[in-house]
């Protein structure tokens, strides 16, 4: 049971719906405050710094609030930890600022606890919540700025965080606007240890911010966030920001439904429009407060108030909508379905049908194709494994990066993780005898793992650390059943371990019984040993013993051992065989080669017969007669597998392709796609160094005619490699620009092939080009030339091209930001991000705004 020093919130939780305040940023915006309230130019803008600089601006918003009466104020610290405020220089003053915005919040929390509440004259008990808001990085990406820091630096940049407000006297911190679910699981980590270091102990609330797509920035959806969240020691779970009340209803729905601990829900008053550079939320307050009230009424939320936008007014009308409502009561959902959870996407640990794949080919211990791939460090070919195991049926991935030839797995589970988190949408199994690997692999993975495995073959030590190591990061353990007696080898035994190891697990160190998932372990028959003719036996009623005496937990089973020696083509028949006979006693996973699984009732019954026999010991020459019996079948090699994608078309292949993430042989497919049909242009001279008037582009026969060629020749990939490679100054900063959707939101591609033309960078949504010229784009030919290369463009294909001068790009960056944005304005919707009041919402997407909102 998780421990508190103060719990006066969730006590008030249990008894009614919880009504937090409403936008700080917009409420103090309105106050038209100057440099000198900020405290000089250099914090013109920082509105935490305001608690220490004209504190009498904050306060005036919670008093706002506090007076229409809601029952929670947050503290004026989103921003407040030491790697958003280094933009200050005050990543030194972070206890400083933080400690005293939760005195400020305190006090007024506490002069508002005193008042009668009119009409009753009750009095109503006020409470403060410690704000905790993204650091403006993202870890889970590979993108060289913002995921600049370690899952152990950002840990202790929200401890620090976390600590002064604590010492401020808040009453439960709030994790909110939360956008990578890795770093959710940073700050609530630092939160733990926070309140280790100051011995005071306070409820977690943890919310994350979804698009109106219903997915966090990286993807996201809400039941990964539960799966990966709900098991981490945090009290309420929720949503925020982002969006208004209508684009948050079905995930509410589904926390409402499936989450375990109550819910929050705090969202935008509507989806903020841009009018004139500035974020104007349009969500009045009557129908906020209808939203939310049935939000309340009809999805067990609990904890409901304003983010951006929302005023007193809105939540005054919140207030009165509740009050005279006899709401229902928390019901808690049932026994959490137990799930594990990629970066994206979550999946139940019981499959309907069962059992759950675990793919087995991403180990180097038993693939030699996968350490061969390690050894060279061929991450994508790594990745072509595990979505070809996918492919074929894999829930989930065991991953296993031990090889005597190199010394640092630890190093190497980092890339592979890393590596496969975006790259395929299951879970990972992370399947190491070392705690150090163990541990990197947990810091790595934005998912819910599954840890592979712990025993107590050496005692308990081990095993006690892998428990802690899973309750921190909530992760599920497979155990084996070992013991200092060795593997247990018989049906008694298998259950006499289990339920040792579940008393250490579920008692002693807190994990749920479901989050066990027992592997009673099976031996190879293939020896013909007389000592394990009847271990398939065991092994089967093994996993129904402790199924029937262990309720809650999970069985798993590493299939492939029983037919280890057996030659590769009959190894198979044996597997699934055993398969069907384990999932028929209780058997819920099984870390196996989904390629190789044959449903039971397609395999043959002769072949079932004598694997059946071989399983069951009918019979003493089983093994013998299952040997004799494939030595006379020809084996099938993988390559002999039909193509999927044999007789499409050239399209539907690459359809086919991208649905499928398969790389191979795009590129191909889009050269043969845009040589048909591609009519011949002009020829033109000169050399671009923005542009590029040939498919072979810069360079190429320097000074003399460069002359178009319709088809696109072999060197085109090559080509644009080389382009991206040796990109000019103005282009290397027009990507830093443009790249992770830096302008209004917006998806470029940079050296983009498109009709023979390679385009400097394109957004396809927009149909919008942007091509960078050098001084030699001002000689006449070159000009004729890229006025009938922009009249093709946008004739033939709708695309508008807008150029800049390199220098331009250089000395007037802001000028030409603003201007592509203001095509992309008039050539997409709205921008779903405009300016966000500073101190409250998405922080780490302020590179979305045009310049003038970023200055404004």
């Amino acid at each position: 049971m998780k421990k508190y020093t103060n719990r006066r919130y969730l006590d008030a939780l249990e008894t009614k719906v919880l009504v937090f305040d409403g936008a700080m940023g917009t409420s103090l915006q309105k106050q038209n405050l100057t440099a000198e309230h900020f405290g000089g130019e250099q914090y013109n803008g920082c509105n935490d710094y305001l608690v220490i600089s004209y504190p009498e601006a904050v306060e005036k918003v919670h008093r706002s609030f506090l007076e229409v009466g809601v029952d929670v104020i947050e503290t004026n610290t989103f921003r407040s930890n030491r790697i958003t405020m280094k933009e200050y220089g005050l990543q030194n003053r972070v206890l400083e600022i933080n400690e005293t915005a939760a005195r400020l919040a305190r006090r007024l929390a506490d002069e508002y606890s005193q008042r009668s509440n009119l009409p009753t004259f009750n009095l109503q008990p006020r409470f403060v919540a410690g704000s905790i808001g993204p650091s403006g990085k993202l870890p889970s990406t590979n993108d060289p700025e913002l995921s600049d820091v370690t899952f152990d630096e950002l840990v202790d940049v929200f401890r620090e965080q976390a600590v002064g407000l604590i010492r401020g006297g808040v009453d439960l911190l709030l994790i909110e606007t939360s956008q990578d679910i890795l770093e959710v699981k940073a700050a609530i980590l630092g939160c733990h240890k926070a309140m280790e270091e100051t011995k005071v102990y306070l409820p977690i609330q943890a919310q994350v911010t979804l698009d109106t797509t219903g997915r966090m920035l990286l993807g996201t959806d809400i039941n990964a966030a539960l799966a990966i969240l709900e098991g981490m020691g945090i009290d309420v779970i929720g949503l925020n920001c982002s969006t208004g009340p209508e684009h948050m209803r079905e995930p509410i729905r589904i926390l409402g439904e499936n989450s375990p601990l109550p819910v929050s829900c705090i969202p935008n008053a509507g989806l903020p429009l841009n009018v004139d550079g500035q974020a104007v939320y349009p969500l009045e307050p009557e129908p906020f407060a209808n939203d939310m009230f049935e939000f309340v009424t009809k999805h067990n939320v609990r904890v409901v108030g304003g983010c951006c936008g929302t005023t007193p007014a809105h939540l005054k009308c919140l207030i009165e909508k509740l009050e005279p409502s006899n709401l229902p009561t928390f019901q808690p959902s049932n026994l959490p379905t137990p799930r594990l959870a990629s970066a994206m996407s979550a999946i139940a640990m019981r499959q309907d049908p069962p059992p759950t794949l675990i793919g087995e080919r991403c180990n180097a211990q038993g693939s030699r194709k996968f350490k061969r791939l390690l050894l060279e460090e061929d991450y994508d070919s790594i990745l072509e494994i595990a979505r070809e195991q996918v492919d074929f049926g894999a829930h989930a991935l065991d991953i296993s990066c031990a090889v005597t030839e190199r010394p640092d797995e630890a190093e190497l589970m980092r890339k592979v993780v890393k590596k496969l988190e975006m790259g395929v949408d299951v879970p990972l199994v992370i399947d190491t005898t070392e705690l150090d690997v163990l541990e990197i692999a947990l810091k790595t993975a934005p998912g819910r793992c599954l840890i592979n495995s712990t025993h107590l073959e050496a005692g308990r030590a081990k095993a006690d650390k892998v428990f802690k190591l899973a309750k921190e990061h909530n992760a599920a353990v497979i155990v084996l059943t070992i013991d200092e007696n060795g593997m247990a080898k018989t049906r008694e035994r298998k259950l006499e371990i289990a339920k040792r190891i579940y008393d250490i697990a579920v008692n002693e160190h807190g994990l749920r019984p479901f989050d066990l998932v027992f592997d009673a372990l099976t031996f190879t028959l293939a020896t013909g040993d007389p000592e394990f003719a009847e271990s398939a036996i065991e092994t089967i009623e093994g996993i129904r013993l402790i199924k029937q005496n262990l309720p809650g937990v999970l069985t798993s089973l590493g299939v492939s051992n029983l037919s280890f020696g057996l030659a590769p083509h009959a190894r198979p028949v044996l597997n699934s065989v055993m398969l069907h006979h384990c999932v028929q006693a209780g058997l819920d996973m099984a870390i196996i080669n989904p390629a190789h699984v044959t449903a039971y009732a397609d395999i043959p019954q002769e072949e079932r017969a004598l694997a059946e026999d071989l399983l069951f010991n009918r019979r003493p020459d089983a093994l013998q007669r299952y040997i004799e019996y494939f030595e006379k079948v020809t084996p099938t090699s993988e390559s002999t597998l039909a193509d999927p994608t044999e007789g499409m078309t050239p399209e539907q292949r690459l359809h086919w392709k991208i649905v499928h993430r398969k790389k191979e042989g795009v590129e191909a497919d889009i050269d043969e796609i845009i040589n048909r049909g591609i009519s011949p242009l002009p020829s033109g001279e000169g050399k671009g160094e923005g542009a590029s008037p040939s498919p072979l582009g810069r360079g190429q026969g320097e000074g003399s005619p460069i002359k178009y060629n319709p088809r696109l020749p072999d060197e085109l990939k090559a080509r644009v490699r080389e382009l991206r490679q040796n990109a000019t100054e103005a282009e290397q900063l027009m990507w830093n620009i443009l790249r992770n959707r830096g302008v209004h939101g917006a998806k470029f591609r940079r050296q983009h092939p498109l009709a023979g033309f390679i385009l400097d960078f394109y957004c396809h949504e927009a149909k919008l080009c942007v091509e960078l010229d050098g001084s030699q784009h001002a000689e006449g030919e070159q000009v004729r030339y890229d006025e009938e290369r922009t009249k093709i463009l946008r004739e033939q294909h709708g695309v508008q091209v807008i150029r800049f001068w390199n220098s331009d790009v250089l000395n007037r960056t802001e000028d030409v930001v603003n201007e592509i944005w203001s095509a992309l304005d008039t050539r997409l919707a709205p921008s779903p991000l405009p300016p966000l009041p500073m101190g409250e919402g998405v922080g780490v997407r302020e590179n979305a705004l045009s310049p003038r909102e970023r200055r404004g």
